[in-house]
């Protein structure tokens, strides 16, 4: 078996774990919805009085 890899000192995670202990772990991420990606899925027409009135298939 060979040795164990030899753990290098770093000063970043150290004053990351030194925040954790003194005011907790941090909220998880929150995803925000994209605004662009909203209006995206809107239709770029709206329907006109005649589409809406006839049934046909393809009507939403």
């Amino acid at each position: 078996m060979s040795k164990a890899k030899k753990r290098v000192f770093s000063t970043v995670k150290a004053v990351k774990e030194n925040a954790r202990d003194r005011i907790g772990q941090p909220p998880p991420e929150k995803v925000i919805p994209d605004p662009k990606q909203k209006e995206a899925a809107k239709p770029k027409h709206k329907k006109t009085l005649a589409d809406l009135l006839t049934p046909d298939a393809d009507n939403d």
